[in-house]
């Protein structure tokens, strides 16, 4: 690699931060069952400590995304949380209200016939909203799980007039340096129609609910061979794409670690992310977040190894020529355009990336140095006793 090179790669790595989710260091599970890790988060504590170690480490996750029914007691006094944030190194970020988990909410939260129920949804974000302007959140980030399941089963437009009414409310809400997400999803827990299925209804829903709602991009919701880049390329010439969780998957909404799959994909959502900012001459704002739940790996490991993919895959794409890219395409030289991405994603950004984690003061490899730290082993044995202590009694015994 150049030197030419590598103070590109390390520019483009200074203004590239990642989000991680609180939920992703606490047990979680599917459908089936759960199984348990005794270094799992137990509280909010536990998961911004973690948040912390992962920072500390990569230097690059300074944010961490809450859920307000998971990280918040009632009652509670939000800065409380932001403080105990700040004292593990890290701040909180998006705010995510959840709509999904009350029993109310079998048929719909926005999209719901019943107007109480979409009243106290609406109660429910108007809340977060709240606690995002107490702790400084910049992020109100909102999925649903609404939709239906059976041809018939109720009006589609009925429900979409609903959702338009409800996310205006909360717009409205919204202090001035706030932005509102909305997520999309094509189906789980809903299987005819989603309320909000793909990027396109997210971009209708936001436009119309004001001019600081933008789509949230999730890697792992969409269709098999789905052009993602090709999605990121539309929101961003619109100015509408205001963030990422990402993941990676094989079949749908699989939670795996990024790039484990598919990291030429990844790799093609950055390129279109740098060229934008190549043409417009500035990057475009984007809140880069983190959005899995691992069951097999161990939490923090994952997370890591999610960072530094990321890290690696950003910098690859901000190594594309675009200059030489362009004259391909006016040419229509269509197997030199292809190379230039692929001479980018082919080289080894390895010296780049220690050259950015030597001027900060970070390990040059951040997963190793966790396994070095002893960090898992001592989160595994205090949190395993104060189960015990709690009383916490986790799965059971074969027979």
């Amino acid at each position: 690699m150049s030197p030419k090179l590598i103070r590109r790669a390390v520019e483009a790595l200074e203004k590239f931060k990642i989000e991680t989710p609180s939920w992703g260091f606490a047990d979680t599970g599917t459908r089936f069952g759960k199984f348990f890790q005794d270094a799992a988060a137990i509280d909010v504590n536990d998961k911004l400590a973690d948040a912390g170690q992962v920072h500390r480490l990569t230097g690059c996750c300074p944010t961490v995304a809450v859920h307000v029914l998971w990280d918040f007691k009632k009652g509670e006094d939000p800065k409380a949380v932001a403080r105990l944030a700040r004292k593990h190194g890290v701040r909180i970020g998006a705010i995510n209200p959840n709509l999904f988990q009350e029993q109310c909410y079998k048929w719909g939260s926005f999209g719901n016939q019943d107007a109480a129920i979409r009243r106290h949804a609406l109660r429910h974000c108007y809340d977060s909203i709240a606690i995002g302007k107490a702790v400084g959140s910049e992020f109100i980030s909102l999925w649903f799980a609404d939709g239906t399941s059976y041809p018939g089963q109720e009006s589609i437009r009925d429900r979409k007039h609903r959702f338009e009414t409800c996310l205006k409310a909360c717009h409205a809400r919204l202090a001035p340096g706030q932005t509102m997400l909305v997520e999309y999803k094509p189906f789980e827990p809903a299987f005819y129609a989603t309320d909000i299925a793909d990027w396109g209804m997210a971009y209708v829903l936001s436009k119309k609910a004001g001019p600081r709602a933008k789509v949230l991009v999730d890697t792992g919701h969409h269709y098999q061979a789905q052009n993602i880049e090709q999605i990121v390329a539309f929101l961003l010439d619109e100015n509408m794409l205001g963030g990422f969780h990402f993941n990676d998957r094989r079949y749908a909404d699989d939670d795996l670690t990024l790039g484990s799959i598919d990291p030429y994909q990844v790799f093609r959502i950055f390129h279109e992310i740098h060229a934008f900012a190549a043409d417009r001459g500035a990057a475009p704002d984007i809140a880069y977040m983190i959005d899995q739940c691992h069951n097999e790996k161990p939490k923090i490991e994952a997370t890591i190894q999610t960072v530094v993919i990321a890290q690696e895959l950003y910098a690859k794409a901000a190594l594309v020529n675009h200059e030489k890219l362009r004259r391909a395409q006016a040419r229509n030289d269509v197997v030199t355009a292809e190379l230039e991405l692929k001479k980018a994603f082919f080289t080894d950004v390895a010296p780049a990336l220690a050259a950015w984690r030597r001027r900060h003061e970070l390990p040059s490899d951040p997963l190793a140095e966790h396994r070095r730290s002893g960090y898992e082993r001592r989160a595994a044995t205090e949190r395993r006793a104060r189960r015990q202590a709690l009383g916490l009694v986790q799965g059971g015994s074969f027979a």
